[in-house]
């Protein structure tokens, strides 16, 4: 059963975000919107809410369809209004004063703690803010589904248990969901859009199988434009020798031959076009300095401790080595971050080391943190290259244009950028600052697919020694070589990360 069908759709701001776009929305679909950021995405979403009006093309939808839609932010109105309020404020009036028992049955299947649906949405975490968002957009019981990044803010079980919850959901209930996470986009999706400014194609595959068959089709189109650029080069040439051969013997036949010649080749370069090329969001490029010491880190059963004292986990007797690409996987709250603070510290202050661990002196540190704390919200993108590295203006400028930010960005205030713009100066940041060892945490937050594949290859084409925290199952399966687990406060190394995925999603 059809219950949305777009025809034609095109949304130019500035430039055009995508045309000529065409898709049929029916019972059962789980599609997955794929783009790079700032590529139309959300906007694609609002359009099918009726809250943007596309510049061309129609959407019809089934008479009387009703739409969910859970956005990026949170709306600034709700910030003070209870996580239980802030979802039954989402019934009509009626239905909210006979009907409450719906929030319940939602709250439940999401698996939301008595004590935490009566805090205000402002003293929750973000994951648990988009939970919230989530529970409002169902606790109607819409049609239709539309999720806008839903894996933003959410650790890895919380990603486990949505996985879980969309894939419960009615089968006739079509879910349209945007997201960088490829892993998530997997377990949840059947189809796969790619939003592109002309063409964007739809497969009915999950995102992996999807990406190969995109990447199978853009080489048979680059092929065919090559072929099709050598064949008009060919009769170019042929025309150009008739063309001479005419001159000179006065024949108009060959003169007429000539014409004909160009006309193809005309024809054949109009029709012609490249193959699909992403217009990039910017590159990202890391450096490795390189060190002689084999060991660059080594703990001696150092306690583990919240700023109060308590022991989370003991590391036992562990070595970080020149070329290892440790993940450190474990629970939410089980001290993953409070390691890697201990660890930065022992690099950048031997001299404040905690007990127990203990850095080779020649470490030159690369840290990034998932919060992007390092950045000033006061300072801007130029500010922050110029005065932290001795680089100078115009090279300064030329790196972050080079990273995807235009002139006019360079100059604005770094609060004001997106995420995805203020990872990708901290990539740059972490670029100049020619490190040794990486201690990345949640590193691919913010980044588009383009984003993480681009920082995967980098750490491994420079053999990056790095310990690093995600929850990007497809970014820690690329990179690391070993893997270290939290587990019954003790640091423990495993084989593989797939017992620790498997037990998450248990």
């Amino acid at each position: 059963m059809t219950l949305i069908t777009i025809r034609n759709l095109g949304v130019t701001l500035g430039n055009p975000l995508f045309s000529k776009f065409n898709l049929v929305v029916n019972a059962g679909d789980r599609i997955g919107l794929v783009a790079a950021n700032g590529r139309g995405k959300s906007t694609l979403l609002a359009c099918i809410t009726g809250a943007l009006e596309p510049s061309e093309g129609e959407i019809t939808k089934a008479r009387g369809l009703t739409i969910g839609h859970v956005a990026q932010n949170v709306p600034a109105a709700l910030f003070d209004t209870a996580f239980y309020n802030a979802v039954l404020q989402a019934l009509p009036a009626d239905q909210a004063e006979s009907e409450s028992w719906r929030v319940d049955v939602v709250l439940e299947s999401l698996e939301v703690p008595e004590a935490m649906r009566r805090r205000p949405l402002q003293q929750l975490s973000g994951g648990w803010q988009r939970l919230a968002m989530l529970a409002r957009a169902w606790v109607s019981e819409p049609d239709v589904l539309l999720l806008d990044e839903p894996t933003n803010h959410l650790d890895l079980e919380k990603i486990a248990q949505l996985e879980g919850w969309l894939n419960a959901l009615p089968r006739d209930v079509p879910v349209i969901l945007s997201s960088h996470d490829r892993a998530f986009l997997d377990a949840t999706t059947n189809r796969t859009l790619f939003l592109r400014p002309e063409h964007s194609p739809v497969f009915a595959l999950p995102y992996s199988r999807a990406r190969a068959a995109l990447d199978e089709a853009d080489a048979a189109e680059a092929r065919r434009y090559e072929r099709d650029m050598k064949t008009a080069e060919q009769l170019r040439k042929q025309a150009a020798k008739l063309n001479n051969i005419g001159i000179n013997s006065g024949s108009d036949l060959l003169v007429v031959k000539t014409k004909q010649l160009k006309q193809r080749a005309e024809k054949l370069e109009d029709a012609a076009k490249p193959a699909h090329l992403e217009r990039s969001a910017g590159a990202i490029r890391l450096a490795n300095r390189g060190t002689h010491a084999k060991v660059l880190v080594t703990l001696e059963d150092a306690a583990v401790t919240t700023p109060d004292g308590t022991l989370l986990f003991r590391t036992g007797r562990q070595f970080i080595c020149q070329d290892d690409r440790i993940v450190l996987l474990g629970l939410n709250g089980a001290g993953k971050s409070r390691l890697v603070s201990m660890l930065r510290l022992a690099i950048e202050r031997p001299e404040a080391a905690p007990g127990g661990i203990k850095a080779t002196p020649s470490l030159i540190l690369g840290y990034g943190d998932q919060a992007l704390a390092d950045l000033a919200d006061g300072d801007t993108p130029l500010g922050t290259i110029i005065r932290r590295f001795d680089v100078g203006d115009q090279r300064a400028r030329a790196l972050l244009a080079g990273a995807g930010m235009t002139i006019d960005m360079q100059a604005r205030p770094i609060g004001q950028l997106s995420g995805g713009q203020k990872a990708r100066l901290g990539m740059v940041v972490l670029r100049l600052t020619e490190p040794n060892f990486y201690l990345l945490d949640e590193p691919t937050n913010h980044l588009d697919i383009e984003g993480q594949e681009a920082l995967e290859s980098e750490l491994m084409a420079h053999e990056a020694s790095c310990l690093l925290v995600s929850h990007d199952r497809s970014f820690v399966r690329a990179v690391g070589n070993r893997f270290w687990l939290i587990e019954k406060k003790r640091l423990v190394e495993v084989e593989s990360p797939e017992g620790f995925f498997a037990s998450v999603a248990g």
